[in-house]
């Protein structure tokens, strides 16, 4: 259960005080729209439109202002995989549900909340470039730059690095709470 108090956030008896404000949060969808635009604006059409493919819970909020800002051609489509239990990665990928469009030659742009250790993201990428597509490309509201661990991944579009620190709101949850703040939250240690 959660609840506001005054400046901070309580769910599950962990305090979370505020990070990153919706001005700042739009200000970021904002640049990263203008980002993905200038690449793709030559590449795809209505023949071959983006790809683009959220991936489930979390990035949801993120995607849904992201693509409002897009004016190309795209698809939306979603995939559902985790690696968190509580407020640690578990480094187990789990598929729950799988991408049912063909890729083939395809302009891929996977939207991620947050990349923290790589492991979701770089078992991801695998699976897909299993399908042939002609490009996948990375796009992450946050990067914890300072816990990646994966191997070197290009991410094309990372709208801003932040902390090694555990972050809830707009879309990022704690044990399932917490999504449906539009602002983000910190852990207060």
């Amino acid at each position: 259960m959660s609840f506001i108090k005054s400046n901070s956030v309580i769910i599950k008896n962990k305090e979370f005080v505020p990070y990153i404000n919706s001005v700042e949060l739009d200000d970021i969808v904002n640049k990263t729209a203008e980002d993905i635009y200038a690449y793709y604006k030559d590449i795809v059409n209505e023949d071959k439109p983006l790809i683009i493919i959220g991936v489930l819970n979390g990035a949801f909020m993120f995607l849904s202002d992201l693509v409002k800002k897009l004016n190309i051609h795209c698809e939306i489509h979603f995939i559902k995989v985790s690696s968190y239990e509580g407020t640690e990665t578990s480094g187990k990928i789990k598929n729950i549900i799988g991408l049912n469009r063909n890729i083939i030659d395809q302009q891929i742009l996977i939207i991620e909340d947050i990349i923290d250790t790589g492991l979701t993201i770089h078992n991801l990428i695998n699976e897909l470039y299993n399908h042939n597509p002609k490009e996948i490309n990375i796009c992450t509201l946050f990067f914890k730059k300072d816990n990646y661990k994966s191997e070197k991944i290009d991410m094309r579009f990372v709208g801003k690095e932040i902390l090694n620190k555990f972050i809830i709101g707009y879309g990022l949850d704690y044990d399932n709470f917490g999504r449906n703040l539009n602002e983000v939250y910190i852990l207060d240690s």
